[in-house]
């Protein structure tokens, strides 16, 4: 192809070229075309979507619903949204103003960011955390004002909250991710309690991404929106929980007034989900209640095994309370370079983890591996891990 012209090329310089695109997958696509490796790199279920949920998106294009749904999402999906939070979490949003239907949890942080993000605010988020809220902040021009839990456990705690609060007095939001990505850690009742209180006192909005509530292993699923409905921004999907990452729907719930400045930037971005897509969703919300249970139950499975075999390699593993990550200090050696550490993983054992310094500070020194795999997949990957420590690992 041949270079651009003078002034296409002038255009190209804006302010997302020099965003760095999500280090989960720019490393994933480094390793991807190892022959034989085995992929621990993304968040993808390997389950299948259960059938009747299936049949519903069938159902939908069969009944020829082709055309465009209310830019908020149709209103069963809406309903359906409404009735599995009140049964869950006993919270109570109107589906005719307080959720909008979106292009799954991504489209739905982009567009609660895009709209209520101004150039300069400061929006607290405790790291390691997902890659792309980074990009995302950036991108807004707000200014991410990060806190580094690795001295605490991987939780924020009240006390570091403060201490930011005090440095940071103009901050706007808190960007909470729980069960957390990386890490698998997940916040008590308690520890909501007490947040909750603080970020009260100093007006903060709370954008809470609770994406892998329906997969927590030690303890129940708590959401801070229970504390703080007037300013939470609860954000969930169908994706990890229903293994529907394809079909694309997530949404957001909130204060109306907050859902109606998002569903402006919703509907100038996408105007409106896929109609089979939203029919899914709303069977799977509806009468797919036993579905995360079981998925459940086979991740922790799969938790407990991978956990144990890293911990006997001699391995320092992060406790995965949630979600299907688990978060491993890489061997000493290495010291804290763990892009260095993956890709000798890749190269030589054929196993794929992301570099934890993707996941921002306090993520240097870990690697993240996804336990969302195959139990043959999984088993592979430990026996090649092991064989690699032993024999290409001094120190």
């Amino acid at each position: 192809m041949p270079d651009l012209p003078a002034d296409l090329a002038q255009i190209t310089q804006t302010r997302i070229k020099n965003i760095k695109p999500s280090g989960i997958r720019a490393f994933s696509q480094k390793v991807e075309n190892i022959p034989g490796i085995v992929k621990l790199t993304l968040g993808e279920p390997d389950l299948n979507t259960p059938d009747h949920v299936k049949q519903a998106a069938v159902q939908s294009i069969l009944n020829n619903d082709s055309h465009y749904s209310a830019q908020t999402g149709t209103l069963k999906l809406r309903q359906a949204v409404s009735h599995y939070l009140q049964r869950t979490e006993g919270l109570d949003y109107n589906p005719q103003n307080e959720i909008v239907v979106t292009v799954g949890a991504t489209e739905a942080l982009a567009a609660t960011m895009l709209a209520l993000f101004q150039p300069g605010d400061e929006i607290i988020v405790p790291t390691p955390s997902y890659a792309l809220y980074f990009p995302l902040i950036q991108y807004t021009q707000a200014q991410l004002v990060a806190i580094n839990t690795a001295h605490s456990d991987f939780v924020l705690t009240p006390e570091d909250l403060e201490t930011t609060l005090k440095q940071h007095p103009q901050a706007k939001a808190i960007l909470l991710n729980y069960p957390t990505n990386p890490t698998g850690r997940e916040y008590s009742q308690t520890d909501l309690q007490q947040l909750s209180e603080i970020i009260k006192e100093h007006h903060l909005y709370v954008i809470s991404d609770e994406i892998y509530s329906e997969f927590t292993y030690d303890q129940p699923h708590v959401s801070i929106a229970r504390y703080l409905p007037e300013r939470t921004l609860l954000i969930n999907g169908v994706s990890k929980s229903h293994a529907m990452t394809g079909y694309r729907i997530g949404y957001v719930v909130g204060p109306k007034d907050l859902i109606g400045l998002i569903t402006k930037m919703h509907a100038f971005m996408v105007t409106a989900p896929s109609n089979p897509a939203q029919a899914a969703a709303a069977e799977a919300l509806e009468n797919g209640a036993a579905d995360p249970i079981a998925a459940r139950k086979i991740y922790q499975q799969r938790r407990d095994y991978i956990m144990t075999a890293l911990k006997q390699m001699g391995l320092e593993t992060i406790t995965s309370e949630g979600a299907f990550y688990i978060f491993v200090k890489i061997p000493s050696v290495y010291g804290t370079d763990d892009e260095a550490f993956a890709l000798d993983l890749a190269q030589k054992a054929k196993v794929g983890g992301t570099p934890g310094s993707a996941f921002g500070p306090g993520g240097a020194g870990y690697v993240r591996f996804s336990y969302a795999a195959s139990d043959k997949d999984l088993q592979t990957a430990m026996n090649r891990i092991q064989k690699f420590l032993k024999t290409e690992v001094k120190g």
